[in-house]
């Protein structure tokens, strides 16, 4: 099957270090590299990506670009300064993109982990969906609760926990981010944007693997979790 080369991702990292203790995750060491330096290795690898654009605090930009070239990042196009919120920042991002971008992914830069087969997966099922996401099934019962009370328990075959890459077709994407917009609407989700149009977005099945690190401890899981990846590869 012919592989095509038609994808911008946009790896969103403005977000603040206060769930990190002032330490920006982005830039905190993980194997090799970095935490930004892993999630580009990932992308870069992939036939689909065209190029990346990193969406950060200006103060970063020189550490990415650093990580990148030390990495051997050939399709980091541009780092931009994010928006207000996440919904901002991407469109920051979608700014940059080339013109002839076919597929626009979106994926959370502290997302180290993620696979490069589940990466292809996913934009593969968004060319022919319109629109996917990676995620995994809950492990847990969940429940709904009010004022401290249980007020139900959804079932939880129909339960995923929601990932990145969100992938969708760019005409798609920027119709839904126009609607958004002329709508006041501002998601922290991107498939919520095409949600609010009414489409149907495909859910693509990665793995446990590919955490968000958020707090401390997630970077010590994170650590562990790529040295058995490595184990697994050899």
């Amino acid at each position: 099957m012919e592989h095509l080369t038609d994808t911008s991702v946009i790896l969103v990292c403005a977000g603040s270090a206060t769930r990190m203790r002032g330490i920006h995750k982005i830039l905190m060491p993980l194997g090799d590299t970095t935490v930004i330096g892993q999630t580009m290795r990932a992308f870069e690898a992939s036939a689909r990506v065209a190029e990346l654009i990193v969406v950060a605090r200006p103060a970063d930009h020189d550490a990415i670009r650093e990580t990148a070239q030390a990495c051997g990042i050939s399709k980091l196009r541009a780092t931009v300064e994010g928006g207000e919120t996440r919904q901002k920042s991407v469109i920051c991002g979608l700014r940059a993109i080339s013109d002839e971008t076919k597929m626009i992914a979106i994926h959370d830069g502290a997302r180290p982990l993620v696979q490069t087969r589940h990466i292809d997966r996913v934009i593969q099922d968004a060319a022919v969906f319109g629109g996917a996401t990676l995620g995994v099934p809950v492990k847990d019962t969940i429940k709904v609760v009010n004022d401290h009370l249980i007020v139900d328990t959804p079932y939880r075959p129909h339960l995923f926990l929601t990932q990145t890459p969100q992938v969708f077709q760019r005409k798609l994407y920027f119709k839904a981010v126009t609607f958004a917009s002329a709508h006041g609407l501002d998601f922290t989700d991107d498939c919520q944007l095409v949600e609010a149009l009414n489409c149907k977005v495909y859910m693509t099945e990665g793995d446990y693997s590919n955490i968000k690190i958020t707090t401390p401890e997630d970077a010590a899981i994170a650590q562990i979790l790529l040295a058995q990846q490595k184990e697994a590869a050899q």
